[in-house]
């Protein structure tokens, strides 16, 4: 359980989910690193227990973007009614009256997360299908008006260079590459961007996924985007052929033009400045992940145009 006064508000919570409910028990779920995510089971009016998930985003999120709470929970509802595979999400809270910042409670998902597949083939392919899917929503009969836009923020980071690079994963030699090839031509369709999909993104049930989470950094823009942010983190998590196969099988159920995607992989390789020691405290792996990184950029630099 979390401490007393700490568990009397998520009493006001599981009230305000259902006036009759009571807390059983609250705990945290580890994983996140941009927003305080605590799991409540609770007692309803009927008997019957039900486990709901409580999201807080962090400070980081909420300097960026003050509306990053009612934003979430708005897109949540669109891809829930698009058939994604995205938890239900039941209530939005800006009153501030329970916690300082605003919640959004969320239905519990059964699934962990999976980073020792048995089968990395099918693995890759159920991660690439999905990534698909979401990038397959036909965005003109939604109202996405409130998601930033990727091209305006490739343009401000892009454009806007650091007074201090992070030169242990070659920042520099990166933003000039970028600098030098900015704006490149979308050659693909702007779609929903998940943002930050990854293997810790995904849960899974018995062999398959159950749900995709996190959707704080959702944007619109080239789907190639999300494409290179993935190929990065599956290069972490289980190596270069791990990521080749991913790539192959998303190419294999997507009709894109995969033309700009050395573009984007630099531009996905920018992510972990300065955040990888924040990520780990594992020198060994942090070390690890910085040499991958390098591998990741110099894949990329081979099939940039000279």
């Amino acid at each position: 359980m979390t401490d007393s006064t700490t568990d009397r508000k998520f009493e006001q919570v599981a009230r305000r989910f259902e006036p009759q409910s009571k807390l059983i028990r609250a705990w945290e779920l580890k994983g996140g690193v941009s927003a305080q995510v605590t799991a409540l089971q609770i007692e309803r009016s009927d008997g019957e227990t039900k486990k709901l998930v409580v999201r807080r985003h962090g400070p980081r999120d909420l300097e960026q973007n003050p509306n990053i709470a009612s934003d979430e929970f708005r897109l949540l509802e669109i891809t829930r009614a698009s058939g994604l595979q995205t938890p239900m999400p039941y209530q939005l809270d800006t009153s501030c009256e329970i916690f300082p910042t605003p919640y959004i409670v969320l239905d519990y998902i059964d699934g962990e997360t999976e980073f020792t597949p048995s089968n990395l083939d099918d693995f890759n392919l159920e991660l690439a299908t999905q990534l698909s899917s979401i990038h397959s929503i036909d965005c003109s009969t939604l109202d996405l008006s409130f998601l930033p836009n990727l091209s305006d923020t490739c343009a401000e980071k892009i454009g806007t260079r650091p007074a201090k690079l992070d030169e242990s994963i070659g920042e520099g030699r990166i933003r000039d590459t970028l600098e030098s090839l900015w704006p490149w031509p979308q050659r693909n369709e702007s779609v929903l961007l998940h943002g930050d999909f990854w293997p810790g993104n995904v849960l899974w049930l018995d062999g398959r996924v159950a749900a995709v989470i996190d959707w704080e950094d959702a944007q619109l823009g080239d789907p190639l985007a999300d494409l290179s942010n993935t190929r990065l983190e599956i290069l972490w998590a289980f190596g270069i052929d791990a990521m080749n196969l991913f790539t192959d099988h998303y190419q294999s159920v997507t009709p894109l033009d995969f033309t700009t995607l050395p573009y984007w992989d630099m531009h996905a390789a920018l992510k972990p400045a300065f955040r990888i020691d924040v990520w780990t405290d594992d020198e060994i792996f942090a070390e690890e992940m910085r040499e991958r990184h390098r591998l990741f950029v110099a894949q990329a630099l081979e099939k940039l145009p000279t």
